[in-house]
């Protein structure tokens, strides 16, 4: 039997992801044992999984090493891999926002300092409102850098907004709303199409399901 590799996001979310893939019918019981191992299959299903970092996820899927898999749709925003993006799976919610010191005023006649980890969609965002800005990116902690004077706001996912709150940050602005998304390789969409349709069926079933 043709195998389909799906590359699953590593953490909490994964986790969730992978229950919708086993309540759709393409369980592995072999992913559920407390091993090392990185690639996980069920022949019989003809299923084969892999955990990669969430934002690798993309990568894989773009370049066949994974049939499809589940992105957050930051990253797909962010990176622009060349994948089709098949479904929202409605887990794994927050957003995409702007957040500043409290009390924040933007002087428009000023070049705005944003430190993010997200530079195209901080790009893409003020270039829409033709708004000067000088782009700090940053990979980690983007919260320090207006409590430090770095930048006057950052763009980041924001959840709880729990961090901003215990930093005396607030949210400014939501740019877009994030979720998880599946996403397939472009070829195997063509070439693994029946497998992939009927996998996508019944995880938007599922979705359907948790919304009724």
């Amino acid at each position: 039997m043709e195998m389909i590799d799906i590359a699953l996001p590593k953490g909490r979310l994964g986790e969730k992801v992978y229950s919708m893939f086993e309540k759709a019918g393409f369980e592995c019981p072999s992913i559920k044992e407390e091993n090392r191992k990185l690639i996980f299959e069920n022949e019989k299903l003809g299923v084969r999984y892999f955990w990669v970092k969430p934002s690798d996820v993309s990568i894989y899927v773009e370049r066949g090493a994974a049939d499809i898999g589940v992105a957050g749709k930051d990253i797909l925003l962010e990176y622009e891999p060349d994948v089709y993006e098949l479904l929202d799976l409605d887990i794994g919610k927050c957003r995409m926002a702007v957040a500043a010191k409290k009390g924040f005023y933007d002087n428009t006649h000023t070049t705005l300092r944003v430190a993010t980890k997200f530079s195209k969609i901080a790009e893409r965002f003020y270039a829409e409102k033709c708004r000067d800005i000088d782009i700090i990116h940053l990979n980690g902690s983007i919260e320090l850098a207006p409590i430090l004077n770095l930048s006057d706001v950052i763009v980041d996912i924001v959840e709880t907004g729990k961090t901003l709150y215990e930093n005396d940050l607030e949210v400014v602005e939501t740019i877009v709303p994030i979720s998880a998304r599946l996403i397939s390789n472009k070829a195997s969409f063509q070439f693994k199409n029946d497998i992939i349709e009927k996998i996508k069926k019944a995880l938007s079933e599922q979705v359907r399901n948790n919304n009724d």
